[in-house]
């Protein structure tokens, strides 16, 4: 990667977020970042679908428990669950919170059966001035290791 240092931040609700950048990180490499928002959200599905939506409507950005040094990362993978049709809310405050300018930002979402719908346009317009590279989408966490690796050659961010 030609000395680029590289971030992988994600938001994860079930896990399949989580999963996925995992098996990102063991391509690429670089740091592993949990987005945890400050309130958890209910476990009960039909509750968090109801809440997402009010977030949603609201442009709720929840606090975060934790904060992150962007300035000494080159690439920044951001994942993030496909809620209402764009990005769950937590990843919202993450893209809102820090300075992406000059930065490759490389999103990918997991979803259960709707797609990534606007999540990708979403995370463009909140980043104007970064160079935002083609998505990964996934059905839950049905994607290979393999089909991660494509994903990232084609991008051409690998030096092999």
């Amino acid at each position: 990667m030609d000395g680029k240092k590289i971030l992988i931040a994600y938001y994860s609700y079930s896990g399949n977020t989580k999963s996925i950048s995992e098996k990102i990180q063991k391509i690429v490499g670089g740091d592993l970042f949990e987005i945890i928002p400050i309130k958890d959200y209910p476990r009960d599905y039909n509750e968090v679908v109801s809440l997402a939506k009010v977030e949603k409507i609201n442009d709720v950005r929840p606090e975060l428990a934790a904060e992150c040094d962007l300035s000494v990362y080159d690439i920044i993978f951001v994942g993030t669950p496909v809620w209402w049709y764009t990005m769950a809310s937590p990843m919202k405050t993450f893209l809102t919170k820090y300075n992406y300018d000059g930065k490759i930002v490389i999103p990918f979402c997991t979803h259960g059966g709707g797609g990534a719908s606007n999540t990708y346009t979403d995370i463009k317009s909140l980043l104007p001035n970064s160079r935002i590279l083609d998505g990964f989408t996934v059905y839950e966490n049905s994607a290979t290791i393999d089909d991660i690796r494509m994903w990232i050659e084609k991008l051409g961010i690998l030096n092999r």
